[in-house]
């Protein structure tokens, strides 16, 4: 099984590329092919929770490019779960991130690719992969962010840089919500004590062009409650890369329990304040 210290620059790199082309041959299915009303095809954790034959399609098709690249590698995506390969490499895949976005025609959603290593044979998890190359690609608007482990993290070819913010009051927080009525009435309850802390919070409906709009300073700082392993593959990479950081709370990773992200000199403080307000209580 490979280490991320046994990758060379050229191998990070012939990932990256794979991610990119992978997304963005899976993006122009998804743009192109979507018909003037999306169907919902399946519902997950509740009915706000929705897949589209388009999902399915586009995961489908990354599926069969990734084989075709590498055979032997291993692939988690949302739709089709985890399927193990045999070089210690898995693809984890997200086919649209912001179905719900793109299910009313709102260009704020992304197909995302990421390579990581994991240091056994089972289905990779944020506490523990190491993620190597990746890609985020937003069909909608035509924004492609890439990153690969100590190769930094661009935009195109801008490569990106994250600012020190200012003051925790003057900065601009990206957060999403969950699907299920519980734990909606815990995040709302969340948002009524950051909200006075801080200059303004934003929903935009895509955690992975979220993440990668902190990573160009759209936005100061990131939360959000219940990201899976394909929310935060590829765009994680993208923020770390950058110089930001991406944990949960209370020393532990980032994960589903919570996702917290930003700058070094301010991520902290948010972390602070979602820990007094029990942002990850149970419910």
């Amino acid at each position: 099984m490979p280490t991320p210290n046994a990758m060379s620059r050229d191998q990070i790199d012939e990932l990256r590329a794979i991610a990119e082309r992978v997304a963005r041959r899976a993006g122009d299915l998804v743009r192109d092919g979507r018909p003037d009303r999306v169907e919902v095809a399946a519902t997950k954790t509740s009915p706000q929770d929705v897949v589209t034959a388009m999902d399915l399609a586009s995961e489908a098709l990354v599926r069969d490019l990734l084989r075709a690249a590498r055979p032997g590698d291993g692939v988690l995506g949302e739709e089709g779960g985890f399927a193990p390969g045999s070089t210690g490499v898995t693809w984890v895949v997200d086919p649209i991130d912001g179905t719900v976005n793109y299910l009313y025609g709102l260009a704020n959603y992304a197909v995302m690719v990421a390579a990581v290593v994991t240091p056994d044979d089972g289905a990779p998890d944020p506490a523990s992969w190491t993620v190597l190359a990746s890609c985020v690609h937003a069909p909608g608007d035509g924004r492609t962010f890439t990153a690969g482990l100590g190769a930094g993290a661009f935009l195109g070819e801008e490569r990106l840089e994250l600012r020190e913010p200012g003051p925790l009051e003057l900065c601009l927080v990206g957060t999403g919500f969950g699907y299920r009525r519980e734990a909606r009435a815990l995040q709302g309850r969340v948002l009524g004590e950051l909200l006075p802390q801080v200059r303004d919070l934003r929903r935009l409906g895509s955690a992975g062009l979220d993440l990668c709009t902190l990573a160009t300073g759209g936005l100061d700082l990131y939360f959000e409650r219940g990201l899976q392993p394909w929310d935060l593959a590829a765009p994680s990479l993208v923020v770390s890369e950058a110089g930001g950081q991406v944990s949960g709370l209370r020393g532990h990773p980032a994960g589903q329990v919570m996702t917290v992200a930003g700058h070094p000199a301010r991520i902290g403080e948010l972390r602070a304040i979602l820990e007094s307000a029990g942002a990850d209580d149970p419910f």
